[in-house]
């Protein structure tokens, strides 16, 4: 198939992201690996053909996924990197060495899922395709190592049909879950069940008494954030911060990690203690020097545009948000006035989600939709902010709703997008609409924005 006639086979395929799904830890009813482990047989299980270190967490799981494969790869591996969702196209779901897939390669892998199809009892959906189109990529390639995100949760994802050589837990948060008492053991529960029995588990922001969840897993051993390994110092910087770390293997000072915010400073150590048990020594200091200096996070508190400055962040849970609100604090002078453009899926606590964007201490917030997915009513996120007492507008096409911040922002003003990353798409395409008809690409201009669609 070509790239077109693949995608089209792929898209007629179930997809939760884009159906409103009530999946939530404590609430699984019906979820089975037993399609994946199929539909993996059927391929030759290659998830078996390359060592892997595999990461969940309510939040942080996208950025410790890119660290550790930047610091394998720096350390000579050749690296697949398996990450979702994907902000512009699915080619970036799929990496080899930080560079997304091709679309022939991308087409040859899906034409040979679909030339199997047939031979399923289950028809796979639309992520078990994905995922599997990434095993068998990355083994084919084939790759030294493997970086595997999970989709949602843990223990049912389709990308458990892996064995974890080193399975890391980021944090514990109120994200997929019914908030029923002790949900956050029930979601350590879930995100615990990615431990291999005898393999390495790396813990980050946890609280304590979750840890004996993941002993319960039979990790070995169980590294948890704070008791044994972690920051010993954390500096600002132009930029990012400087890091002092400490581990079993040792400890690291003066490092320089050239991103926005402490809670990236936590997801370093985290990415640093996975990948050094992963290779089961030290790593170099050129090594994690080199590994974090080539670091790519779109999405995650990226600068995108100046005069105005243009912030793009995938914090789409109330703890992302606050920590979100405390980088800008700490990170960048705004003199102008803060306009955020927010848009959230369904299923997220939109009142703790509206009182940490009160954090980020708008001017307005801007409420619009997710593109093409579940998403909330922008009507329905206006009232939940404006209950919290922010100054709210209402602008149903998140194209114009972007376009619309962008125009009226002044040179020293702030413009946040955020609350979804399948926002940050719109995002960009406006931002390069804009720039075009501007006779000094800056954000500025009045062209009609993509989509189309009005207020």
């Amino acid at each position: 198939m070509e790239i077109s006639e693949a995608l089209g086979w792929l898209d007629s395929h179930i997809s939760h992201e884009s159906t409103s799904v009530g999946v939530a830890a404590g609430n699984i009813e019906g979820l089975s690996l037993e399609p994946m482990v199929e539909l993996m047989s059927v391929l030759g299980d290659p998830q078996d053909a390359v060592p892997i270190i595999h990461v969940t967490g309510t939040n942080g799981k996208g950025s410790v996924a890119s660290m550790a494969a930047s610091l394998l790869e720096a350390n000579g591996f050749s690296v697949g990197t398996y990450s979702s969702p994907h902000i512009s196209v699915i080619n970036e779901r799929l990496a080899r060495n930080r560079l997304g897939i091709s679309d022939e390669e991308l087409a040859e892998v899906l034409s040979g899922i679909a030339a199997v199809e047939g031979l399923l009892s289950t028809r796979p959906t639309w992520f078990e395709i994905v995922t599997a189109a990434a095993f068998r990529w990355f083994a084919e390639a084939p790759v030294d190592a493997a970086v595997i995100e999970v989709g949602l949760l843990g223990r049912y994802d389709a990308t458990n049909v892996a064995n974890a050589d080193v399975a890391v837990v980021t944090s514990i948060g109120g994200d997929h879950t019914e908030f029923a008492d002790g949900w956050e053991q029930t979601v350590a529960t879930e995100k615990a069940g990615i431990i291999t029995a005898g393999s390495p588990a790396v813990i980050g922001d946890v609280d304590p008494y979750l840890v004996e969840v993941f002993v319960a897993e039979g990790a070995e051993p169980v590294l948890a954030a704070g008791r044994d390994f972690g920051l010993s110092d954390v500096r600002l910087a132009v930029g990012g911060r400087v890091l002092d770390t400490f581990g079993p293997h040792g400890e690291h000072h003066g490092v320089l990690l050239p991103l926005h915010g402490d809670f990236q400073a936590r997801n370093a150590a985290v990415a640093i203690e996975a990948v050094e048990q992963f290779v089961d020594r030290s790593l170099a200091e050129d090594v994690i020097d080199q590994g974090f200096a080539e670091l790519l996070l779109p999405g995650r508190v990226e600068v995108v545009a100046h005069q105005p400055l243009v912030v793009l962040d995938g914090a789409h849970n109330p703890d992302a948000l606050d920590s979100l609100a405390g980088t800008l604090d700490e990170d960048f002078a705004v003199l102008g006035s803060r306009v955020v453009v927010l848009a959230m899926m369904a299923g997220r606590d939109l009142v703790s989600a509206a009182e940490a964007v009160s954090g980020i201490m708008p001017d307005v917030v801007i409420c619009t939709t997710v593109p093409g997915g579940r998403s909330v009513r922008a009507e329905e996120l206006a009232a939940a902010c404006s209950e919290a007492g922010l100054p709210t507008e209402t602008v149903v096409d998140p194209y114009v709703a972007i376009a619309t911040a962008l125009r009226a922002a002044a040179d020293e003003d702030l413009v946040l997008v955020c609350g979804s990353f399948h926002l940050l798409g719109a995002a960009r395409e406006v931002l390069t609409a804009l720039s075009a008809a501007s006779p000094d690409g800056d954000p500025g201009g009045d062209p009609e924005p993509p989509g189309g669609a009005t207020t």
